[in-house]
């Protein structure tokens, strides 16, 4: 069974998303991702003020990386999010955005070893016992946790990169992989299985969860409109590769890198195509978002997240979702 998980970025007031998730929460999804970056209101913060106004739905950061928090940091911050919504809690975490992390002064080094050993310390810090390590990005003298989480915390590896996704499939419990169509899967597929294989695994193990740009309405055009922006982004951010992959003009896309890069949203929006839309998202009336979750799962796919825009009229997305989408699976 597909489950069904929903992100928010926290851009806007606390008391807002509260208000999104408990209506994802009574419309039957599974998961909220809050995203993490330092200009936003605090993922911690976000995810307590969500534990204590929600019931059932699995609360996690979407994503957090090992390098703005140290991670027996991190390890205690999730941690007191299970006790508080009494074993709710999921962790993703991943490399991070070299670009804001190079605002911050802060190196990229070695992502792929940064999560192996982050993944490897976190489960070590949730046993409550005392942890020396000295890795290679990773270093602790003898960290210790005086909070244990109710249950063993799940961690999601967002990965997108060949390495990353083989990692995800070595050692990680689930994996965010931001993509919208089945062409990127079938690629990310590939790779996941080979670090199933090297880590002796299953892929029944591993939640394999579509992270996807996602905008839904009964007006075709008023979705295709709000999703215009993050595609914009997702076209000026992908390497030339997966732009090749879906036969999106190299040129056009530094077309919108070039705008994007000035501040030129207004021509960044112009210049995606249909195509582009079509490669980058989850975008339409209820019955073409039903149809493209679909072809996903029939690659493996088995969560799928309606990430932002979720729809021109959040509000109306999730009740849609909810009534509309959900049910069919």
């Amino acid at each position: 069974m597909v489950r069904f998980g929903i992100e928010f970025v926290p851009m806007e007031p606390i008391v807002n998303i509260v208000k999104y998730v408990k209506l994802a929460e009574a419309r039957g999804f599974q998961y909220v991702w809050i995203t993490d970056h330092y200009n936003n209101r605090d993922v911690y913060a976000t995810l307590a003020m969500l534990a204590i106004n929600t019931e059932r739905i699995k609360l996690g950061t979407g994503v957090t990386n090992p390098y703005t928090r140290n991670i027996a940091q991190t390890a205690s911050s999730i941690a007191t999010i299970d006790e508080l919504s009494n074993g709710r809690a999921i962790l993703g975490i991943g490399a991070g955005d070299k670009v804001t992390l190079e605002a911050l002064g802060i190196q990229w080094l070695k992502p792929v070893i940064a999560i192996r050993e982050s993944v490897t310390v976190l489960r070590q810090l949730w046993t409550g016992k005392r942890v020396k390590f000295e890795g290679k990005i990773i270093k602790l003298k003898g960290a210790k946790l005086a909070v244990k989480p109710k249950n063993t915390i799940p961690i999601y590896i967002g990965a997108q990169g060949p390495l990353m996704l083989r990692l995800a499939g070595e050692v990680g419990d689930g994996v965010l992989i931001n993509a919208s169509h089945p062409k990127d899967f079938e690629f990310a597929m590939k790779q996941l299985r080979r670090g199933i294989e090297r880590g002796g695994r299953s892929l029944n193990d591993i939640d394999v969860a579509a992270y996807t740009a996602f905008s839904v309405d009964e007006d075709p055009k008023a979705a295709t409109k709000a999703v215009k922006i993050v595609v914009a982004f997702i076209v000026a951010g992908a390497p030339d590769v997966v732009l090749e992959r879906h036969g999106i003009d190299v040129d056009a896309a530094n077309t919108i890198r070039m705008a994007i890069g000035k501040g030129d949203f207004k021509t960044a929006v112009k210049s995606i195509t249909k195509d582009m839309i079509d490669s980058f998202s989850i975008c339409g009336t209820p019955e073409d978002c039903i149809s493209r979750i679909e072809e996903l799962l029939k690659t493996g796919v088995t969560q799928i997240v309606a990430g932002s825009p979720i729809g021109p009229d959040k509000e109306k997305a999730i009740n849609l979702i909810g009534e509309r989408i959900i049910p069919k699976f």
